[in-house]
């Protein structure tokens, strides 16, 4: 059986990547981070959820590298923009590396685990914006992560040519309560229905005649 580490962020994508992995009879491990992000809600919902479920799972805290960062609205005392993910202004997202990073700290997990891949759920649609979730960059973190190490490990993206809205297509195949993910870049009670985050998110539940389970504001 093989086993992987998934690097689970307790959003829509990475919550249906951690389903289908589990799915596929795979021995499956969930990562999360908190990373210094402005707010953690997401983080809670990885907890219900893999309690729930019995999921092998890890939250580590490596908040203080938000020290090295400037610019990013996650990160900083910066509004979050509001609009569509092609607006320009969205690129205040962008936290500096933050992929690299992650899964790098992955990689050393799943060797300590003997783990033989490591996913993550960028898709088609972060490719605009995120230099770090394009096929070049998993491509060139996947050859990086088989030489790193006395074991190869495979970096793999499964969901990195589609879109969010074929992706939640698989989750409703499957019957995911997509009530137990947060996707929104606020961390208020209730979605805020305006951040890039959100107008995806709403428009991949439309374009699948399905109703967002979670409430907005």
């Amino acid at each position: 059986m093989t086993k992987i580490i998934v690097v689970y962020s307790g959003g829509l994508d990475s919550f249906t990547l951690l389903n289908e992995a589990i799915r596929s009879g795979k021995d499956v491990s969930a990562l999360s981070f908190d990373y210094g992000q402005k707010h953690n809600k997401e983080l809670h919902f990885v907890e219900k959820f893999c309690a729930q479920e019995s999921i092998d799972s890890k939250i580590v805290d490596v908040s203080s590298i938000k020290e090295l960062f400037q610019g990013s609205s996650l990160t900083d005392e910066i509004d979050i923009p509001k609009g569509h993910y092609e607006d320009d202004s969205m690129k205040s997202t962008v936290v500096p590396n933050r992929n690299m990073i992650l899964i790098s700290l992955a990689l050393g997990y799943a060797v300590t685990k003997e783990a033989e891949e490591v996913w993550f759920g960028a898709h088609a649609g972060d490719h605009a914006i995120y230099p770090d979730c394009r096929p070049e960059f998993v491509e060139k973190m996947d050859a990086v992560a088989r030489i790193a190490n006395y074991s190869p490990i495979a970096v793999k993206a499964p969901y990195i040519a589609m879109s969010k809205t074929e992706i939640l297509a698989i989750g409703l195949n499957m019957q995911l309560d997509y009530g137990l993910t947060w996707t929104c870049y606020e961390g208020k009670e209730l979605a805020c229905g305006s951040c890039g985050a959100c107008h995806e998110r709403l428009e991949s539940f439309a374009a699948n005649n399905v109703i967002d389970p979670i409430k907005y504001s």
